[in-house]
C-alpha cells in the first residue's frame, strides 16, 4: 500500500487525544472520522485536529468506504465487541488495552482475525517504549539476564475520571487493565511463557464496585519472576514504575524516561524514530498494514495475557 491510510478514531477522551497527536507525526495517514460518546465534546476534539466526520455511532463509520483503519480508545467493556465490528466490517483495527475484560470474547478477536487476515492490535504500550525497547534488546542479546522485574502501579481514584481528570461513563480495572500491561511486558521481555500466577486484592470500593489495592506474583518458565502492586488509593507520585532486577544491572522504567540502579539517566532518544511509545505504537499498526504482516502486540500474540488475567480473576472471585 502506498497511498494514504485513512483512519478512524473511535474515543474522542485522553487517549484519544494521545493518538490524534501522535498520527501527527506519521506521514502517510488521515483521521477522516471521529467517533465519541458526547456529539459536543467530540465535535470540539475534530475541529481541534480538522477531522470532517463527526459521529457518536461507530457503525456509520463503518459503513463509510474511504476507512481503511480503525483506532479503538473506547471504553473497556466495548472493546472486544467493537474490535470484532471492525473486523467484520473489512476494517484494520488497534484496540487499546486491555483486548477485553472476559477470555471468550478476546479468544473470539483473534479467530476472527485469523479468518479475515486483517491487521488487528492491541494498545500494549509497554512494547513499544523506548526504555523498555533498550532493556529488551540487550535481554534478547544476552547482555544482561532478568532476574526479577518489580512493578509499582499507583493512581489516586474516587471517582470514575480519566488521565486528564475528565469524568467518564466506566469503571477502570486494576486487573484487566492496568495489570494487562505488566502481564505482557514481562512475558515479552523473558521471552517465556508464564507459569504460575497468584494474585490476592484489598476490599471493594462502596461506590467504584471494585478492589482497590491488588498484589499479584508471577514466574516465567525461564526462572524470573515479577511482582506486582497496584493501588488506586495511593495518595503520592502516580504512574507505574518497573524496576529491572538484573544479573549485572538494575534498571527503573518511567514510561519512555530509563535509569540506572543509581538513578542515572540513560539516553534512549536513539531507540526509534520517535521517544513516544504512543506515536511508535501507531507507526508499527500502520507499517503492518502496509507490509501486510503481523504487527508487534496483535491480538494472537498478547492473547496468553489474558488467559493469565483470566487465572487471577478466577482465584479472587472463586
Amino acid at each position: 500500500m502506498t497511498t494514504t491510510i485513512k483512519v478512524a478514531l473511535a474515543g474522542a477522551g485522553a487517549f484519544g487525544v494521545k493518538h490524534l497527536e501522535a498520527m501527527q507525526n506519521i506521514p502517510g495517514v488521515e483521521v477522516v472520522s471521529l467517533i465519541g460518546r458526547e456529539y459536543g465534546k467530540t465535535k470540539e476534539v475534530a475541529d481541534r485536529f480538522r477531522i470532517g466526520h463527526v459521529t457518536t455511532d461507530l457503525n456509520e463509520t463503518l459503513a463509510r468506504k474511504d476507512v481503511d483503519a480503525v483506532i479503538l480508545a473506547t471504553p473497556t467493556q466495548l472493546h472486544a465487541q467493537q474490535a470484532l465490528a471492525c473486523l467484520r466490517a473489512g476494517k484494520h483495527v488497534q484496540v487499546e488495552i486491555p483486548l477485553c475484560d472476559r477470555l471468550a470474547d478476546g479468544e473470539a478477536v483473534v479467530e476472527l482475525q485469523k479468518k479475515t487476515g486483517l491487521v488487528a492490535m492491541c494498545g500494549h504500550t509497554r512494547r513499544f517504549n523506548p526504555s523498555h525497547q533498550w532493556l529488551h534488546r540487550r535481554i534478547r542479546a544476552g547482555e544482561l539476564t532478568l532476574q526479577q522485574m518489580s512493578v509499582q502501579t499507583y493512581f489516586f481514584r474516587r471517582t470514575n475520571t480519566n488521565a486528564l481528570g475528565q469524568p467518564r461513563s466506566w469503571t477502570d480495572h486494576l486487573l484487566w487493565h492496568h495489570a494487562a500491561h505488566t502481564v505482557d511486558l514481562f512475558a515479552y521481555q523473558t521471552g517465556a511463557p508464564i507459569v504460575e500466577a497468584k494474585a490476592v486484592q484489598g476490599p471493594y470500593h462502596s461506590t467504584l464496585g471494585i478492589a482497590m489495592d491488588m498484589g499479584i506474583l508471577l514466574k516465567s518458565a525461564n526462572g524470573a519472576i515479577c511482582t506486582l502492586s497496584l493501588s488506586f488509593n495511593n495518595d503520592g507520585p502516580l504512574g507505574t514504575f518497573f524496576r529491572y532486577i538484573c544479573d549485572n544491572g538494575t534498571y527503573i522504567a518511567r514510561y519512555d524516561d530509563l535509569y540506572d540502579g543509581k538513578d542515572n539517566k540513560i539516553d534512549v532518544s536513539k531507540v526509534d524514530v520517535s521517544v513516544n511509545g504512543i506515536e511508535l505504537q501507531d507507526r508499527e499498526f500502520f507499517a503492518a498494514i502496509r507490509e501486510g504482516r503481523e504487527p508487534n502486540a496483535s491480538v494472537a500474540q498478547v492473547l496468553p495475557c489474558y488467559r493469565v488475567l483470566h487465572q487471577l480473576e478466577q482465584q479472587l472471585t472463586g
